[in-house]
């Protein structure tokens, strides 16, 4: 049996450990591995070469893709798709591994229709894939931003000053909630709940007046008032003297926490045995401690929702109030 793997959409930090599960589970079934570079635009160019062992060597601790990921316009179209699928019919490819997010997991989606045997691992920083706990990268990055939280904090405290961090997560405001809780910051800004600046202006000066040394607050890129706003609201209105920090893309980079080697090594081990098994137009997704094949069609579409309770547990946390 021959199959391919490819890494799609945004990077991750764990990808590549992903990517070392893949192919030497696949070895050890006495398959053949090819790597698809640059993702679904490099299938479309037919960027299809074969991955031998030594490929594998010191990738596991890297982050990034070393196969590498390229947005495509011309795969968003029904001949694009076409066209992949008719690429890996060319390269004699018996299946593939797509690692990636929500847009990754729906070109799986679309090639699974077209006849191809897919199955997908979820790679996404924002941890909005319906269907799994968390995906690979999810725990680095939150680390990632958490020590720039900190650093902020020593910061603020020494100037006596509010602090708001923009952190990623697109639509998602999980990365920014969990940070905020573990961050012990005196707010989250998030895009499923309504922000709520009065409450939080209250807030700031209950803290000023307490004579409290910082004020942090952790607003998710895609929330409804933006990290600026606030802060330029923070300026205007409030006690302290506001800051604003944008972690940015260091949370994609750096080396993948112990976590994330282990869960992309676990994804990649049992995408290749789902493959083994004949099944197809899956992914293979974490739900307590297991490792479960959820059919693509139900992932697709979809995001993982916020537990609730966790936004109410972080105003508790921070005595935020009503």
């Amino acid at each position: 049996m021959r199959i391919a793997v490819l890494t799609s959409g945004g990077d991750a930090p764990g990808m590549n450990a992903a990517v070392r599960a893949v192919a030497r589970t696949a070895f050890f079934q006495g398959w053949e591995v090819m790597a698809v570079s640059a993702g679904y635009r490099g299938l479309l160019e037919g960027r299809i070469q074969p991955m031998s062992r030594r490929h594998l060597g010191g990738i596991i601790h890297r982050g990034g893709t070393v196969l590498g990921t390229e947005r495509s316009a011309e795969f968003a179209t029904p001949e694009g798709q076409r066209k992949a699928a008719g690429k890996l019919e060319e390269a004699e490819i018996d299946g593939l591994i797509v690692i990636g997010g929500n847009g990754s997991l729906t070109g799986a989606l679309k090639l699974a229709e077209l006849g191809v045997n897919v199955v997908g691992i979820p790679a996404s920083i924002d941890n909005d894939v319906w269907g799994t706990d968390t995906a690979i990268g999810v725990d680095t990055a939150l680390n990632t931003a958490l020590e720039a939280i900190d650093r902020i904090k020593d910061t603020a405290s020494s100037h006596h000053r509010a602090h708001v961090v923009e952190v990623m997560g697109r639509d998602c405001g999980y990365l920014a909630l969990m940070s905020a809780i573990a961050g012990g910051a005196e707010a989250a800004v998030i895009p499923e709940f309504e922000p709520r600046p009065e409450a939080l202006l209250l807030f700031m000066k209950m803290a000023y007046e307490q004579g409290k040394s910082h004020f942090i607050v952790v607003v998710a890129e895609g929330a409804p008032l933006s990290a600026e706003e606030l802060h330029e609201y923070f300026n205007n209105e409030g006690t302290y003297d506001s800051r604003l920090t944008v972690v940015g893309h260091i949370q994609r980079g750096g080396s993948p926490t112990a976590s994330d080697r282990i869960l992309a090594s676990r994804f990649g081990e049992a995408a290749v045995e789902a493959l083994a098994d004949s099944e197809a137009g899956i992914m293979v997704g974490l739900r307590g401690e297991n490792i479960e094949r959820v059919p693509l069609k139900e992932v697709v579409g979809k995001n993982r929702p916020l537990d609730p309770g966790l936004y109410k547990m972080a105003e508790v946390l921070a005595e935020l109030p009503e």
